[in-house]
């Protein structure tokens, strides 16, 4: 009988393949539906955040890191002001620290839920998806409340945070957080002994706990295998280290662990904000009743122009909700006493000369912050995995260089291995699991 030719196949998965996400392409050669090898492109989505951070001032970067993974922005937004605050020898105030672990702990969960609901629907689980996306409603709720924006937030700056937390925020965020338990009962019930997405996730997407360390590769998709690796535990930064929460670990290393791990990690991180909530130090909420009768600043500006200097002498500026931001009347337990780094509160900066001038001097081209020189690397645990900063400073108003240390970067290194040898339908989860963020991956 005469032998029949066989050929293997190349298909293009992406970048157009909604369970790319638009910006990955995968070569893959198939022998029938088994991958025999795959070609991983990135460079669809190339944001040149490092390149363009050595063009802005040192809080300038803060709008472009919340485009690194701007599904967890106040994680990156933390990791860069931590890194900058090194390379000035500053220590953000006890008070500041609390919130931005507050904020980060919520980004993780929203991002954890992002994750896992999405991965879910494309295995054909649309109910988990929107009952994800309704929990991660209730958390972004949150994060307005406290930043003003939703997702590309700006929360962060060099000494502290824009602003204090809102009145009843911790009422709210109690209520969020047994909202966002209820749907994780409901998802785990939907989920995990579903024998459908069980057989889907179980045994795909394998790797060893020798292979994900050589990879470099971090985060959940490195406690999958077991490895007991987390930042806030191996480094620990601003208060973790006052925190009591595990680090849920896997043991096989495949899709499934890493849906156990993710799943666990939320809990851990609500357990880690209602500590936070009961432990944060309290502020100052009155103004400083020897300041005067406090006047609009369009007034004071007003008065000012008219030469009326006796009927200011000793006001208050008060500003509209749109300029308050750094100048809540917690301000001093939230920013560092350090004019040289810090912006003033926007009452002084439009009440009176001194407070205009350090404005001034901080935003204005060739003034602004100036590290002394040097060069630091700073890393958080960020959803995905360990997010570092490395600045270079050479002493001027801006950094010389900015190195970031994306954690999915190095799990997209490992993905040819994942895949090869896996049917060409487990390509999904494995992809899923990875939680590719393309503003981060490709800078």
């Amino acid at each position: 009988m005469e032998s029949l030719e066989t050929r293997d196949m190349l298909l293009n998965i992406g970048p157009s393949h909604p369970a790319m996400h638009g910006i990955v392409r995968i070569i893959a050669k198939l022998d029938g539906e088994v991958i025999r090898d795959a070609q991983v492109e990135i460079g669809y989505l190339h944001r040149g955040f490092e390149k363009m951070s050595e063009t802005v001032s040192y809080n300038g970067v803060i709008p472009y890191t919340d485009r690194l993974n701007y599904v967890s922005p106040l994680i990156n937004n933390m990791g860069y002001c931590m890194a900058v605050e090194k390379l000035l020898g500053l220590t953000a105030p006890e008070r500041c620290q609390y919130i931005r672990v507050i904020m980060s702990e919520i980004s993780r969960i929203t991002d954890h839920l992002t994750c896992v609901g999405a991965s879910a629907m494309e295995l054909g689980a649309f109910t988990v998806f929107l009952y994800m996306i309704k929990a991660r409603e209730y958390l972004w709720e949150l994060v307005e409340a406290a930043t003003g924006a939703r997702l590309t937030i700006s929360y962060c700056r060099v000494g502290g945070v824009k602003a204090d937390l809102p009145p009843g925020f911790a009422e709210k965020t109690h209520k969020a957080l047994a909202e966002t338990r209820n749907v994780l009962k409901e998802v785990d019930k939907l989920l995990t002994r579903n024998r459908i997405f069980v057989d889907r996730m179980k045994g795909t997407g394998k790797i060893s706990q020798e292979d994900a360390i050589s990879y470099g590769i971090t985060g959940p998709f490195l406690r999958g295998s077991g490895v007991n690796y987390d930042v806030r535990k191996a480094s620990p930064y601003a208060v973790y280290d006052r925190l009591q929460f595990e680090v849920p670990l896997g043991t096989v290393g495949d899709n499934l662990d890493r849906y156990y791990v993710r799943m666990e990690e939320m809990e851990q991180s609500m357990r880690i904000i209602e500590q936070c909530l009961r432990e944060i130090p309290g502020g100052p909420v009155l103004v400083d009743p020897e300041s005067g009768r406090p006047i609009s600043a369009a007034e004071m500006v007003d008065k000012g122009k008219m030469g009326r200097i006796n009927e200011i002498a000793g006001k208050t500026a008060v500003t509209d909700p749109t300029l308050q931001g750094t100048g809540e009347t917690a301000r001093d337990t939230i920013g560092v006493a350090e004019k040289r780094v810090f912006l003033p509160p926007k009452e002084d900066t439009y009440g009176n000369i001194e407070g205009l001038m350090n404005h001034f001097k901080l935003v204005m081209f060739g003034h602004g912050i100036r590290p002394p020189k040097g060069e630091v690397y700073f890393p958080v645990e960020g959803a995905n995995g360990e997010l570092g900063f490395y600045v270079v400073s050479d002493g001027s108003d801006r950094a010389y260089r900015v190195r970031v240390r994306p954690p999915c970067f190095t799990i997209m290194g490992a993905l040819p291995k994942l895949l090869v040898g896996e049917m060409i339908a487990d390509m999904v989860p494995t992809f899923g699991s990875v939680n590719m963020i393309g503003g981060e991956m490709d800078r």
